[in-house]
């Protein structure tokens, strides 16, 4: 006997057929006394949709009332894909995230599991119920519903496995696993048989869009193995887990990565004074926006002046150029400037501590492409460039073929 958590996205469930097909699939891989909790998305574009009909109403919805829109595209989801598995004479049962005891923080559209109370679910799966849950949604302390930001219900189905102590989590998505890049962009790239929770939160924050990575997160904070597969096949996928259980190639980049939704911020002309690189990012941070790449340099040693540079996503672009205009106001800085126009291209893995030459490859890959680079920073286990938008696919390619040529 398995306990198990599944998730399907979307374009899985886009309609009542491939709701019936998912049905259909769950109940021909379940052992006869596995328990079944099934995570899903709002049908197809459903969220799309309602963002446009607020967009219709108003230019600026509060984020609470978007909230309160858009988790209802996963209530529509479970209940029909419950209806399913009841036309196929199986007992299941729909619960949106508060009825499951998901617990969040309070910043709506951005919200954080807190806690799970999985009392209603153990005893719905103890009734011989399969439970499908209503994935990328909780509720806060003034009992309102929030949502985890795009790709929640990836975090939701890893929460909850590890809260339930599942045997494992299966994510189900439109792609057969973690590949060493975006498949659609690089057609040599390799599908990798495991990856471990540290590369693939690395991969994830700079742009693989196979998994989010607080899901990642969660999978690690509790060491629930993750299995990343096609809702189309039936082939194995990847496995994310803590470490690697096979002789497997090793390679010491695991992958490439891409992020088009990228925006530069450079804060000309900063006193160069104890205290500023807080006033910008303490305003920032108090309203949720993620920042990346940080850069401080030194324009004039004689002067006392700095230049702060960071990255944020575009989708955050217009909420901090209002914080950061109006802090660099107050600071007495000479100018904002914003660049839109580029991509962040990143390689990842583990065993590039220690090796000597990564950073040297990457650049001189690029340079043979003829590839400008903007900022370059680092981590333990990745390197990312700025390179301009449109020049992206062909960076991706050229840093892959770089490292992977022995593949290809």
């Amino acid at each position: 006997m398995a306990l198990v958590v599944k998730k399907f996205g979307g374009s899985s469930v886009a309609t009542p057929e491939k709701m019936m097909n998912v049905a259909q699939r769950i109940l021909a891989e379940k052992a006869l006394d596995d328990k079944i909790v099934v995570v899903v998305s709002a049908m197809g574009d459903t969220t799309d949709n309602l963002i446009k009909l607020s967009n219709a109403m108003t230019d600026s919805p509060s984020l609470r009332e978007m909230d309160m829109l858009l988790t209802t595209g996963e209530q529509v989801s479970i209940a029909l894909l419950a209806m399913a598995f009841q036309k196929l004479s199986v007992s299941s049962i729909s619960l949106t995230g508060p009825q499951a005891g998901i617990n969040t923080s309070s910043a709506y559209s951005k919200a954080k599991i807190l806690s799970i109370n999985t009392n209603r679910i153990q005893q719905e799966l103890d009734k011989g119920n399969i439970v499908v849950v209503a994935g990328f949604q909780g509720i806060n302390t003034a009992s309102d519903v929030t949502t985890l930001g795009r790709g929640g219900s990836d975090t939701t189905a890893v929460a909850l496995a590890g809260a339930l102590k599942a045997d494992v989590c299966e994510i189900f998505t439109d792609v057969d696993g973690v590949y060493s890049a975006d498949p659609r962009v690089v057609k040599t790239a390799r599908k990798m048989q495991e990856v471990t929770y540290y590369e693939m939160l690395e991969m994830a924050r700079l742009g693989a869009g196979v998994m989010q990575p607080r899901s990642v997160e969660m999978g690690q904070q509790y060491g629930v193995p993750i299995h990343v597969r096609s809702t189309f096949t039936q082939d194995k996928g990847t496995i994310i887990r803590e470490e690697y259980t096979m002789e497997e190639k090793e390679f010491i980049i695991r992958g490439v990565t891409h992020d088009t939704n990228v925006a530069k911020v450079v804060v000309l002309g900063v006193p160069d004074q104890p205290g500023i690189a807080y006033k910008i990012f303490s305003a920032l941070a108090d309203n949720n926006i993620d920042v990346d790449m940080i850069v401080q340099s030194v324009r004039n040693n004689a002067t006392d002046i700095i230049d702060i540079l960071f990255t944020v996503s575009l989708s955050e672009l217009n909420q901090c150029r209002s914080i950061v205009e109006a802090t660099a106001k107050e600071m007495g800085a000479l100018n904002v400037v914003i660049d839109e126009t580029l991509a962040k291209v990143s390689v990842v893995g583990a065993g590039m501590l220690g090796s000597p030459g990564i950073a040297a490859t990457m650049f001189g890959a690029l340079s043979k492409a003829n590839i400008n680079i903007g900022v370059i920073s680092t981590s333990e286990i990745s390197i990312s460039c700025l390179v301009d938008q449109a020049e992206v696919k062909n960076a991706v390619n050229a840093i892959h073929h770089a490292f992977f040529k022995e593949e290809e």
